[in-house]
């Protein structure tokens, strides 16, 4: 009853956690025993009952009852320099570069596993897949393009696994996903008015919405031999209609018409993603494995925020394109109770360079991560990860002369921000798995 208790109150704790960015606004932080090899092989490595979440046919290798729970504190950093930004129409200050945007998240993860029969194995999971969170200091040079962004998500993931034969295994799930999100920008209230109400007049906009959808994944695992084996996942995408308000802060009364507050909704696609793992152990002591995975980012073409009179609210073009993942780990078996993990990977970002936009200042990173286990028991097990993720320079030509051009929508009474940002990330993670 406590391990029940205990998955309960994460589940509970995961939906009102801030989630942190990974690439696009991906989590793959989804276990703490494979942080420590950088995820590589997560689809065919199955060792605890995490692997719901990474291949469901992993239930399989799993006797009898497991729970696992992990918690994640991820630190991201995203710092704007600004070299050529321009001013807002019919505004005079420039702002700031908008301090760091980043902060530590919370990000807990929960899965029990269970043996129902010589063949067939059953299991929940309890995550985030997804999640985001940016915000600038209110004055910055940026403001009118983003303030805060977040997004939060919880994903319930009751799967089944069943053994074919030696050689095959087979696994399912469904998913129902919750999200919760929220933006915030400037709005130049000044620039509405065209100018009669004089310059320098602006207040915030703030949106929120929420909805539940669903969807699915499936996977597979193939023995080639007692020390080696493949496995390979599919998430399926999941689409959303967003729901909630619009608010606007500090309106002139003379714009409550032609800026009214309301409902509004946005219909956001989070990707389908596919994953290709490799596992084999060398020796007694050593363990190696490889991941490739892919995923469909090309979905997001834009984001629009619609009224409920069917009016376009404001658009951010978006264009992002597919991703590829590349990673390689390895375990070192030190002794009966401790095991080092090592790992690195290379993670595209999916964000163009002439659509980045300051919600999600994304580019491409590397990884290079270590971990350690320490066996507690026959039926206990304690793992600790932490990773460090390289991020190169991300530049900023938001609503430049050309996308202004391009997207006069987007950029009507907004700033050129022009710049780059420094970005990085550091993860620490730690799981607990009792098997009964």
């Amino acid at each position: 009853m406590r391990i029940v208790a205990t998955i309960i109150a994460l589940a509970v704790s995961m939906a009102s956690a801030g989630a942190a960015r990974a690439s696009g606004f991906a989590l793959i932080e989804q276990n703490a025993s494979g942080l420590g090899n950088a995820y590589a092989g997560a689809a065919a490595t199955a060792e605890d009952a995490s692997t719901i979440f990474f291949n469901p046919a992993g239930m399989t290798r799993l006797p009898g009852l497991q729970v696992v729970a992990a918690a994640h504190a991820i630190r991201p950093t995203a710092k704007f320099t600004d070299s050529a930004s321009t001013l807002a129409p019919l505004q005079t200050s420039p702002g700031g570069n908008g301090g760091d945007a980043g902060g530590w998240a919370f990000v807990p993860n929960a899965y029990l596993s269970w043996q129902v029969g010589p063949r067939w194995h059953v299991g929940v999971g309890l995550n985030a897949p997804f999640g985001l969170k940016t915000d600038y200091d209110a004055g910055w040079v940026g403001r009118f393009h983003a303030i805060e962004s977040e997004l939060k998500t919880l994903n319930v993931n009751p799967s089944v696994a069943f053994k074919v034969n030696d050689a095959w295994s087979v696994g399912a799930g469904i998913s129902y996903q919750r999200a919760e999100a929220t933006l915030s920008n400037a709005v130049n209230y000044s620039a509405a008015a065209l100018g009669l109400l004089g310059p320098n007049l602006e207040g915030i906009a703030n949106v929120e919405g929420d909805d539940g959808a669903w969807g699915f994944n499936l996977g597979a695992m193939f023995n080639l031999g007692p020390q080696t084996r493949i496995g390979i996942a599919y998430r399926s995408a999941i689409s959303y209609t967003l729901t909630g308000t619009v608010v606007f802060a500090n309106r002139p009364a003379a714009l409550a018409a032609a800026i009214p507050n309301g409902a509004v909704s946005a219909d956001v696609k989070v990707p389908g993603s596919a994953s290709w793992s490799l596992f084999h152990q060398v020796d007694p002591r050593w363990d190696v494995m490889a991941d490739i995975s892919w995923t469909d980012w090309s979905t997001l073409k834009s984001l629009n925020i619609m009224r409920a009179s069917g009016t376009l609210l404001s658009t951010t073009p978006l264009n992002w394109h597919d991703t590829w993942r590349l990673s390689v780990g390895a375990t070192y078996r030190y002794s009966d109770p401790w095991s080092w993990r090592f790992g690195v990977a290379y993670d595209q970002s999916p964000v163009p360079d002439i659509d980045r936009t300051p919600r999600i200042p994304d580019q491409d990173r590397t990884w290079l991560a270590v971990g350690a286990q320490y066996r507690l028991s026959k039926q206990a097990a304690l793992d600790l990860g932490y990773a460090h993720l390289f991020v190169r320079d991300a530049s900023s030509q938001h609503c430049s002369a050309a996308v202004a051009a391009a997207y006069p929508r987007a950029c009507a009474g907004e700033n050129a921000l022009i710049g780059s940002y420094r970005n990085k990330v550091d993860i620490l993670s730690a799981q607990i798995r009792y098997a009964f």
